[in-house]
């Protein structure tokens, strides 16, 4: 397979769409499955997929060949959903919401808020929350399972500010997860808590 792909990539860059769109068939699910993480809407994550493949077309004379093309593409991808959120602020859901608009009006029981998927979901709302950068490199991280150096290369940043940017980016993720357990762990008590009469 890295054989075809590297002939892929040479005939594209010599002008053969065709190899192009091979690539894209190649490549796209791993640029869709990054700006969906980093924009949280599946139509925004098809266009900023579709917008990626196409900067890179436009610019793949200036692919320079000793670096991964996975990579490369990434980092196209990234930085133009960086683009995307700094220009609409994104706010996808604040983390002091009431719990009603948050679990629902009939909140699940504690076992059940905490089961996997929940966390998945509460841990998704919190990582929208991050900086654009921040939320990359922790996206990069740990769904694409890229090295500190393979992110710095991504975003154009230093490996110490990857390492930096991870670490603020898990402390404050593990700050607002305790923040919101303690805030639920409440609303439970103040729920269930029998009224004195």
């Amino acid at each position: 397979m890295e054989h075809e792909l590297q002939q892929w990539l040479d005939e594209a860059m010599q002008g053969k769409e065709e190899s192009f769109c091979r690539l894209v068939d190649h490549y796209q699910n791993g640029v869709y499955n990054l700006c969906y993480r980093m924009l949280g809407n599946r139509h925004e994550a098809e266009d900023a997929a579709q917008e990626s493949f196409w900067r890179a077309y436009r610019n793949l004379h200036r692919y320079d060949p000793s670096r991964s093309f996975q990579t490369w593409l990434l980092s196209i991808a990234s930085h133009y959903c960086i683009d995307q959120q700094r220009k609409r602020r994104m706010t996808l859901i604040a983390i002091d919401e009431p719990f009603e608009e948050t679990f629902g009006s009939n909140s699940p029981t504690p076992e059940h808020v905490y089961s996997n998927n929940e966390q998945s979901s509460q841990m998704e709302e919190l990582i929208n929350t991050l900086k654009p950068t921040d939320r990359a490199a922790l996206v990069l991280r740990y769904w694409h399972q890229m090295s500190e150096k393979e992110i710095a290369d991504t975003l154009s940043l230093s490996v110490s500010a990857v390492k930096s940017r991870l670490f603020r980016a898990r402390k404050e993720l593990a700050e607002k997860m305790e923040t919101r357990r303690e805030e639920y762990e409440l609303h439970e008590r103040e729920t269930y808590e029998p009224q004195k009469i």
